[in-house]
């Protein structure tokens, strides 16, 4: 359950995270440090990675502000990081950038016999994500979709 203050910090953090290309993607409020840490995730909106200087800018105006409406009191520890790259393929934006990266999609049921689908990312669309396999373009339906995640195997 996220601590109370998340929401507060998330309405301050959300359009400073806009103004600067950003995209505030996670907020924990760890109260278990001393002080307390209060850790934003940010990505960049216009490129794969997010930089140090990304996350120092987001910190700089996201400190100041936090100050000046003392949604915090007490002391504490403002981290912006990355939130690095996970395995699993969640967002529109995930399928755009790994476009023509190895992918494992499991479905829940069967599809021409199969639950696990291996293949190269080609594109994903409200009705079907398409792989290639060996050169071979597959149209797997939404709707049997369980997950999706960067894979490290070749194409079966």
């Amino acid at each position: 359950m996220a601590h109370p203050v998340i929401p507060q910090v998330l309405e301050i953090a959300t359009p400073i995270a806009t103004d600067l290309g950003l995209e505030v993607v996670g907020a924990v409020f760890q109260t278990n440090q001393s002080p307390p840490v209060l850790r934003i995730d940010v990505r960049n909106l216009g490129q794969t990675d997010t930089s140090l200087d990304d996350c120092e800018r987001m910190s700089i105006v996201l400190g100041e502000e936090l100050e000046t409406s003392n949604t915090l009191p007490d002391a504490y520890v403002l981290e912006v990081s990355s939130p690095g790259i996970s395995n699993q393929l969640t967002t529109a934006r995930d399928f755009i950038v790994f476009k023509g990266f190895a992918i494992e999609v499991i479905l829940h049921t069967p599809h021409k016999g199969k639950k696990v689908w291996i293949g190269t990312l080609l594109e994903r669309t409200d009705k079907k994500l398409a792989i290639s396999q060996k050169g071979r373009r597959v149209a797997l339906p939404i709707e049997l979709i369980e997950s999706v995640q960067l894979s490290n195997q070749v194409e079966v």
